[in-house]
């Protein structure tokens, strides 16, 4: 496989730069990979399509304000994107500068924050914020929502609420699992009534996210490795599920990776780093269904719905969705896509 198989030519305008003005006022698009039949539907279709038995599984990750600017000792404009939180008050991080930063050097960061550059690992720099206790308070005080690149507005109060599920509770996403976005509290309480039970898993989506793919061979990329715990009441819900014939419902790409990690010997509970590269030819294990949301060109998440749905099928669905002027990216619109078997 070339990385230009995943390749699409997208119009400007239908990168969505604001999320809708409800959440689950988007628009679906159900995909049914065995036959590649599509069917243009609301979000809020979901109710209808999910059946008792279900488990409906999300990513309970939160976004913090991971974006930091500010200026070098030397004068220099930077920005800082934190990559992972490590303790009290250290973390990795992309840093943007005119020149490398280098161990032991200061950043003098907006708000008052100072930084010590400590090392590097890779293409992160390991920070220690002076005079800090608590780096989750500091980035709420002094960060902004890291909005991905393709977002052209400088983010204000609506991000800080909308970049955000309604479910988020456990801190240290530097993205927004954006599948999760498109559902508020009275879709969740129904489809809950419903007879579908609700589980949770956590992966905390980095930055790397957002990386591009360098490589033509696609097999060649390495990908970002990111934090998850799947708990045992998720395992539970998501075995019984399975024994008693209904569908795992992943809501997300970071849910699906983090619930076929945790499966790679039988599915267990427990936490783990995880670099899972999905590409077609790829065996699920556990995901049934899949909700998320449209996927920017030759990207590693616009493989992974490609090894779920089948190239030709995800090719054709994104053509039509380009015709229908669906809404792209993170605040755009959603898809239900059904695994193909074939």
């Amino acid at each position: 496989m070339k990385l230009s198989d995943f390749d699409f030519r997208l119009p400007d305008e239908l990168i969505a730069q604001h999320p809708t003005a409800e959440r689950g006022a988007s628009r679906l698009l159900h995909l049914v990979g065995n036959s590649g039949e599509l069917f243009d539907r609301r979000f809020g279709d979901l109710l209808q399509i999910v059946e008792a038995g279900d488990v409906l599984v999300m990513n309970d990750t939160r976004v913090i304000k991971a974006r930091l600017t500010g200026t070098k000792a030397t004068g220099g404009k930077i920005e800082v994107l934190v990559e992972r939180v490590l303790d009290s008050h250290r973390v990795l991080a992309q840093v943007r500068a005119s020149k490398t930063p280098r161990a032991g050097g200061k950043l003098l960061l907006d708000h008052g924050v100072s930084a010590e550059v400590l090392g590097r690992q890779g293409e992160f720099f390991e920070l220690s914020f002076d005079a800090c206790n608590d780096v989750y308070a500091l980035l709420d005080r002094a960060g902004q929502v890291p909005l991905p690149p393709y977002v052209a507005h400088h983010p204000d109060e609506a991000d800080a609420a909308r970049y955000q599920t309604i479910y988020a509770r456990t801190p240290g996403a530097v993205a927004a699992p954006t599948a999760g976005l498109h559902f508020d509290a009275d879709l969740l309480a129904a489809i809950e009534s419903r007879g579908v039970r609700l589980a949770w898993v956590t992966l905390h989506v980095g930055a790397g996210t957002f990386q591009p793919v360098r490589v033509e061979t696609v097999t060649d990329h390495k990908m970002h490795s990111e934090w998850y715990t799947v708990p045992q009441q998720t395992v539970d819900a998501v075995l019984a599920a399975k024994a008693a014939g209904h569908n795992v419902v992943a809501v997300g790409t970071t849910t699906l990776r983090a619930l076929e990690s945790a499966a790679a010997e039988g599915l267990r509970a427990g936490s783990a780093e995880t670099a899972l590269f999905i590409v077609p030819g790829y065996r699920f294990r556990v995901v049934d269904r899949l909700v998320t949301n449209f996927h920017l060109p030759r990207s590693t998440l616009l493989m992974l719905v490609s090894a779920f749905a089948g190239m030709g099928n995800v090719r054709n669905a994104y053509r039509h969705a380009i015709e229908q002027r669906y809404r792209f990216f993170s605040y755009g619109d959603a898809m239900l896509i059904e695994r193909n078997d074939i």
